[in-house]
């Protein structure tokens, strides 16, 4: 069937369904309109000498605008826009309306004695400063601020086909690097904020916060399970981004240091949506998307394949092909071609979401529920699916006298991922392209006389995962006199999972007869509950043309974990294989509970002297149960500064097209507890062993109270300039993060029985960096808008001190001066003409090929990366694009593959081997394993300097046009949407999708999806 003619049924049923909600709604609207319209009148004869109630509705491009609010010109005369966009105010015919709102033109209408006065508002990029920035703890204006805090809000995450928030914030802010790690369902992402600060690939995550809830992102159950994903399951799939309202990320030391150790690697503030005053609104959306892989390898067709086969064996001196080349000794057809990427990763997952919420409130109560539910199938062939639902709720009330206020917000979700237990991909790119049909005639698996090991049978082996989450939390305040307001801030959160990856006897070619004492499955088993409790202290006071605002409070927070792995195999049936009693042979490898304590008081001052000159202190002490006694607490703190030159009488004169200019500048200290539980303790696990009929103890950890916090020293300096009006906005600053007393692990003799000790390590890692944004509004009427937001970030890693590391194990792994995410590798000079075997450089000119020869360092830390929005509103229809752009070197696909003519296929580019003494050839002589020359030397080729490549790329990766149909229906709304994501690639890179650190893993997905959403 055409895509074009499906693309276009699409359209036009969610259209009908619009016209069908509109007139379902007609006839009461019209009873509705009459006894308005009588009320209305009465109100008019009911009015005394020359007021009269005016009424209307305020909208914007995309429907009703609520919280607008409409002043009468020069008096204290105002009201607000309810949830439907309707107000009404009382003002003589001769008076003036002022309607305003964050972020949108101020609009005057003149009343003229007219009653009912309808107001379109146009969004006014130039007033973005004005916008509130949540800094943790506290409010500021964006223009106040005095740290580095990167801010997206629902605007931009439901412009996106996302089902992981981080997917939603991936090059959209200045000094944030994201990269997925799968297309797998359910699948993970990697952040750096600033960079690596830490040597433990463990110790660089930042802290994420959703409503004043820290969120542990610790991964979730274990590898054994986890097998279709790079690493163990990600609990950020949890957060559901339609509930997100907006995203802070906390970045410099001003920002982060009231968050003291937690806040090391930065923060992620999450912020759920609330409701508003007004009338009762209900919104309803669907969607349904498509998605496939963005990138296959280019791999050899069924002929280069075969003439690289036969080269091999020729070059090893075989003539008659052994009983076991089933390729190419004529047991498989030589002339069968199968795309086996297209075969096994080419299907297409469809995307399904469905979503509605009710909000509304009055005037002291709001209140928000909403419910939502996300499908994915996936590409490989089989039935798969990623399920997941949630429920948000959000209720707050302020009382009377508005010195009481209560806030509740709550979110759950169910998520239930059925994958295969293994990822096609790497099977895809490895099978023979002759290789044979996966059915045979009868329909049947094809075994091809057990010569290979058909991969759909691996289908059978399902890897289940169900993870529940619960994140709520309340918050009180109340006013006190003389500008105190004492508030308490109390959390919980809730996540339990439950993972396995089966094996049945399925799997195996039935001609070995296996039955279900062969089938075996892992188990795991993950919970984690904790709770947080703030109390907090604000108070607010201006002293002439200042104004101080103090802040004190603490932290008293309790985290316990419990994880299982369990084992079992040898059934009776297959469909008991859940069943672990029903297992013959059962193991638990491990079942551990562990508990984490954390405390700390901090404060915050701020001073503001005529809102032109800004300080800012900050400082926390925090105590942890990770360490040993003595080294549990230590202080932290900031101070950050700004001066608003751009208030200078003198440069406001001279300086007409500047209307905005900040210096801002700030310098703390951050700490880092990310180093596990009970990790200075002498600690004892199960061996698992029976002896003399008792399970013993083995140890694995040594005793060292001894070792501390890691340290964090940041540096910060930036200028904000906003031209003409703020046409023309920019942001340029300079960063500088040394993290020292690095936590870990210390190599230990084998003779000791451990591999390493826990300390503090004397080497310091230093980020820099130059961050860039900018934004113009291109085009601003009334009908026409056209905006433009970019950013760019050009980091650089480096460890500065290491005492003693020439002599340390970490020798071959680190270099002063370079990046602490290189590698040391052998550098490639060539084929040699008369052997034909792959050649490198003999660093130390001993005569020999070792380790200490692998000199040549590789950097794997982006040397920049960005991203380029655009905006454009014409009239009902908006459309917007993302360009992400990374500029980074790749393990290319050498890493993964053995020597060119083994059984298996291989990259193109392995054509042109070398084939006789004096051939100038880019590739080596072609073995199928028998020369041990040139597998070893391949060997050394995977791990060289010609290993690595060029993988920068530039890629479309958002795309989402909106039109808001016309309603003739009073209250009604409707939106149609159609979105795409990573639409386009553009990539040097020859081996697959390069944002990829896992090679052999799903890459991301093309998605394109159309959607309709309702308001009434």
């Amino acid at each position: 069937m055409n895509k074009n003619r499906i693309g276009k049924g699409r359209w036009l049923f969610a259209a009908g369904l619009c016209l069908y909600f509109q007139m379902a709604f007609s006839f009461r609207d019209k009873k509705q309109e009459a006894r308005e319209k009588t009320e209305h009148n009465e109100t008019l004869r009911q009015a005394q000498g020359d007021k009269q109630q005016i009424t209307g509705t305020v909208t914007d491009s995309n429907g009703v605008l609520p919280g607008v609010t409409i002043t009468v010109k020069g008096t204290s005369t105002a009201t607000i826009s309810d949830n439907t966009g309707k107000y009404s105010i009382t003002a003589k015919t001769d008076e003036v309306l002022v309607f305003s709102y964050v972020g949108y033109k101020e609009v005057t209408v003149s009343i003229d004695s007219r009653s009912v006065i309808n107001v379109t508002m146009q969004e006014d990029s130039t007033t973005l400063k004005e916008v509130t920035i949540n800094a943790g703890y506290y409010t500021v204006k964006d223009k106040e601020r005095t740290g580095s805090i990167a801010k997206i809000t629902s605007k931009d995450i439901e412009k996106q086909p996302v089902s992981n928030v981080l997917s939603a914030m991936q090059g959209r802010m200045a000094g944030v690097d994201i990269v997925q790690t799968t297309g797998v369902p359910g699948g993970g992402f990697d952040i750096r904020i600033r960079g690596l600060n830490s040597m433990r690939s463990g110790g660089n995550a930042p802290l994420y916060v959703i409503d004043g809830v820290p969120f542990a992102s610790d991964a979730i159950g274990d590898s054994q399970t986890s097998s279709t994903l790079p690493t163990a399951t990600s609990p950020l799939n949890a957060i559901n981004p339609s509930d997100i309202e907006s995203i802070e990320i906390l970045k410099d030391a001003d920002a982060t240091a009231i968050y003291g150790s937690r806040g090391a690697n930065g923060v992620v503030l999450i912020t759920t949506k609330k409701g508003k005053a007004g009338k009762t609104q209900f919104t309803a959306s669907a969607g349904t998307g498509t998605g496939q892989i963005t990138k296959k390898l280019d791999l050899l067709n069924t002929a280069q394949y075969l003439a690289i086969r036969q080269q091999a064996f020729a070059n090893d001196g075989i003539t008659t092909y052994p009983y076991n080349a089933y390729d190419v000794n004529g047991t498989w057809d030589a002339n069968r071609y199968t795309d086996w990427q297209k075969e096994l990763t080419g299907g297409t997952a469809v995307i399904k979401t469905l979503q509605a919420s009710v909000s509304g409130g009055s005037s002291q109560t709001h209140f928000l529920v909403s419910g939502n539910t996300y499908t994915q199938s996936t590409v490989f062939p089989g039935d798969f699916d990623y399920k997941k639902g949630a429920v948000h709720v959000s209720l707050d009330h302020e009382s009377d006298d508005k010195r009481f206020k209560v806030v509740f917000s709550g979110g759950y979700d169910v998520q239930d991922n059925d994958q295969p237990a293994a990822d096609l991909t790497r099977i895809s790119r490895n099978l023979a392209p002759n290789a044979p049909a996966l059915y045979d005639a009868d329909g049947n698996l094809n075994w091809e006389n057990s010569t290979w090991e058909n991969p759909l049978a691996a289908l059978n082996s399902e890897s289940l995962a169900k993870t529940n989450s619960l994140v709520a939390n309340s918050t009180f305040s109340y006013q006190l006199p003389y500008g105190f307001m004492a508030k308490t801030s109390l959390g919980f959160t809730d996540l339990r999972h439950h993972e396995s990856r089966t094996d049945p006897s399925t799997i195996y070619d039935p001609v070995y007869e296996a039955g279900a004492e062969y089938s075996s499955i892992f188990l795991t088993t993950s919970s984690r509950q904790s709770w947080i409790v703030e109390p907090q202290l604000q108070w607010q006071r201006t002293v002439g043309k200042g104004k101080v605002t103090a802040l004190v409070g603490g932290t008293f927070q309790n985290q316990e974990s419990n994880s299982m792995l369990q084992y079992g195999s040898g059934f009776t049936s297959n469909s008991l294989l859940y069943n672990l009693a029903s297992a013959s042979f059962s193991k638990t490898f491990y079942d551990d509970v562990t508990e984490y304590r954390y405390q700390a008081f901090f404060g915050r001052v701020n001073f503001s002297w005529q809102d032109k000159y800004i300080l800012n202190l900050t400082g926390r002490r925090d105590g942890s149960s990770r360490f040993g006694p003595g080294k549990q607490f230590a202080n932290f703190g900031a101070v950050g500064a700004a001066w608003l030159f751009s208030e200078e009488k003198g440069v406001k004169e001279k300086l007409a097209f500047l209307s905005f200019g900040k210096l801002r500048a700030s310098y703390g200290i951050t700490g880092n507890d990310q180093i596990g539980d009970y990790q200075f303790l002498n600690t004892y696990q199960s061996s698992g062993t029976v002896y003399d009929g008792t399970v013993g103890l083995s140890p694995i950890r040594l005793y060292n109270p001894d070792f501390s916090w890691e340290t964090n020293k940041k540096l910060e300096a930036a200028l904000e300039l906003g031209f003409l009006k703020d046409r023309i906005f920019t942001t340029v600053s300079w960063y500088r993060n040394r993290s020292s007393n690095q936590l870990i692990g210390m190599p230990l003799a084998a003779t000791t029985g451990f591999t390493s000790m826990q300390s503090n390590l004397a080497a310091t890692v230093e980020n820099t960096g130059l961050e860039l944004t900018l934004r113009t509004v291109n085009l601003q009427k009334d009908s026409f808008g056209w905006t433009t937001n970019f950013n760019l970030t050009v980091p650089k890693n480096k460890l500065i001190a290491f005492p003693g590391l020439a002599s340390s194990t970490y020798s071959n792994q680190y270099v002063i001066g370079e990046s602490i995410n290189i590698k040391k590798l052998y550098h490639f000079t060539g084929v040699n003409p008369q052997t034909g075997v792959y050649e490198f450089e003999d660093v130390n000119g001993d005569g020999q090929l070792t380790i200490a020869d692998a000199q040549t360092v590789k950097d794997f830390s982006p040397t920049y990366y960005g991203g380029l929005q655009n905006q454009v509103r014409y009239k009902n229809f908006q459309l917007d694009f993302l360009f992400q752009f990374v500029k980074q070197l790749n393990w290319n696909a050498a890493t993964q593959y053995s020597a060119p003519g083994a059984f298996g296929n291989q990259p193109a580019s392995v054509v042109g081997g070398w084939q006789q003494a004096g051939d100038i050839a880019t590739h080596q002589i072609y073995t199928t394993g028998l020369n041990s020359d040139a597998v070893n030397a391949y060997g050394r080729y995977a791990t060289s300097d010609a290993a690595v490549s060029d993988a920068s790329y530039f890629r479309l990766k958002n795309v989402a046009l909106s039109y808001v149909v016309p309603s003739y229906v009073k209250g009604l709304q409707c939106k149609l949407t159609l979105q795409g994501q990573n639409l386009l690639l553009i990539t040097p890179y020859k081996d697959g999708d390069p944002e990829f650190r896992s090679f052999n893993y799903l890459p991301p997905l093309r998605i394109i999806s159309l959607g309709a959403e309702f308001k009434f």
